[in-house]
């Protein structure tokens, strides 16, 4: 039985309230770090039927398949432990290499061995999963794309999204980097319906492309921003955090952010941060260390992406395409 068999998704209908009152409180889990979850003012049922937990994922992914996906595996007890129905992993999650081309090497498709396991784990765990930056066999045989691939609690991918901005960038005080040298870019916009609300899906370096971000929002009524990374540490340092808010708070989205961590190899290194972030722009889950492997969770609070909305109304305040034409005149 073939498990990554594509599926279309269903519009969710989550019970949505009006705008409410709301206040922080902060709930500690027994083996996770302390996170902030905004408690709507009522009943605890209208509560539950509002919200629905997350987790994301920050990792070291090594030159080895299989202990990359042993420790996914470990990932997903754990984030299903504390009641999370969805975990979103890095890029690259499934393997990082040691050496140029090592990626495209193992680059398969996507009903190939690798992501066929993947669909098995999000079946037998009844858990959807968000797989950042998978490495998917290009037309060519000399490339690969870089995939964003959902998967339901089925074991169906329900989206894939190709990476679109490419990372061919001259890190300060760093490596050189020509992602364009083994990848071929994505050119859609992708946002899927899904129990989570509506997921707009990105790959790590198009998060310096807020246009993407506003496309997502404002022309596909996304709610929930995927961004999973593997940032430079010092592109991570200087700015990953700051990218990251300034998306939540200008799309009023929650944003859900899993990172690579630490070393991969004598090479790489990555700027661990796992985030996500509420629509105000306030850090909701976060790991306390940077170097840690292990989940993050939080909450998504429908209501109050609704609220801040209703508040703050800028999709009504945006200026169309045409009035920035005219005014360039």
């Amino acid at each position: 039985m073939d498990f990554c068999q594509f599926a279309q998704a269903k519009r969710a209908s989550p019970n949505i309230r009006g705008p409410n009152v709301i206040s922080p409180t902060t709930f500690q889990h027994t083996n996770f770090p302390v996170f902030r979850l905004r408690v709507i003012a009522g009943d605890l049922a209208n509560m539950a039927a509002n919200t629905i937990r997350v987790a994301a994922a920050q990792m070291t992914s090594v030159h080895d398949l299989a202990a990359n996906f042993a420790t996914c595996s470990r990932l997903v007890k754990e984030a299903a432990s504390a009641g999370a129905k969805l975990i979103c992993f890095p890029e690259n999650f499934s393997y990082v290499g040691d050496l140029a081309g090592d990626s495209v090497k193992i680059a398969e498709p996507l009903d190939g061995p690798i992501m066929k396991g993947y669909c098995s784990l999000a079946r037998d765990s009844n858990m959807w999963l968000s797989l950042g930056g998978f490495q998917e066999k290009g037309l060519d045989d000399g490339y690969l794309r870089n995939a964003h691939v959902l998967i339901d609690d089925s074991g169906n991918i329900r989206s894939v999204c190709r990476k679109m901005h490419l990372f061919d960038v001259d890190v300060p005080g760093s490596a050189v980097y020509r992602e364009s040298s083994f990848t071929e870019a994505g050119n859609e916009i992708v946002a899927v319906d899904s129990p989570f609300g509506r997921l707009g899906l990105t790959v790590c370096y198009d998060l310096r492309f807020p246009e993407l971000y506003q496309q997502l929002r404002f022309h596909h009524n996304a709610q929930v921003l995927l961004v999973p990374a593997a940032f430079t540490k010092p592109t991570g340092q200087a700015h990953w955090e700051t990218l990251l808010r300034a998306r939540a708070i200008e799309t009023q989205c929650y944003v859900i952010a899993a990172a690579q961590a630490g070393k991969h190899n004598d090479k790489r290194e990555s700027y661990g941060d796992t985030l996500i972030i509420d629509p105000w722009g306030t850090i909701v889950g976060r790991l306390p260390d940077r170097l840690s492997t292990g989940v993050a969770v939080a909450d998504i609070d429908f209501s109050f992406i609704d609220s801040v909305r209703a508040k703050m109304p800028i999709s009504q305040h945006r200026k169309p395409m045409e009035f920035w034409k005219s005014g360039s005149l």
